[in-house]
């Protein structure tokens, strides 16, 4: 699903994100609510040029920010492996040359626009400047997993996520049901 913002970058670039688990949910400029199979819930919220996802399944409940944290040092790790709650985060940042980063951003466009299980956010004022989230459709069986991008086109930078989370209880179903959409408004 492709939105237009009426609301400026909030984040600079990528050296100003970091990650958080367990973080309250934030302020959203737009909100997909995903209904997967066995009780699963996912949440992919966009928050400026950032994003946050918060998971429900039977007996887990995780809420994932990257995002320009006040209070908190910028630092976005490579890689965060929590194997004992089954969550695996890696991030890399990207400084394509020439028009790369325009051509990148246009692909992941036209790839994700029409997708259900996907959010993009475009912000106003450049047509590179997008945050958005993808859920994978056909994880690998017990797990669910998202794909984050965050376009900056001003210090021509693009990062890029995926998290897989392991999730026992999602073993025995596949397929995804539809998804509801609702637009927030930023406080």
């Amino acid at each position: 699903m492709l939105v237009t913002l009426d609301t400026p970058y909030v984040d600079t670039s990528a050296a100003d994100l970091s990650l958080a688990l367990g973080d309250a949910e934030r302020p959203a400029l737009h909100v997909l609510d995903l209904d997967l199979p066995a009780g699963v819930r996912l949440r992919l919220r966009l928050l400026g040029a950032s994003h946050q996802v918060v998971l429900r399944a039977a007996g887990v409940e995780l809420t994932e920010t990257v995002a320009c944290l006040p209070g908190s040092p910028p630092e976005l790790p490579a890689t965060r492996l929590d194997e004992a709650n089954g969550y695996r985060f890696t991030a890399t940042v990207l400084r394509p040359a020439g028009t790369e980063l325009s051509d990148r951003v246009a692909a992941l466009r036209a790839e994700l626009a029409g997708d259900p299980y996907a959010l993009v956010g475009v912000f106003p004022g450049d047509a590179d400047a997008v945050t958005a989230l993808a859920v994978r459709s056909d994880p690998p069986d017990g797990t669910v997993s998202w794909r984050t991008w965050h376009a900056y086109p001003q210090t021509n930078e693009l990062v890029l996520t995926e998290t897989v989370v392991a999730l026992v209880s999602a073993r025995s179903e596949r397929g995804l049901r539809a998804p509801q959409s609702r637009t927030e408004v930023a406080l």
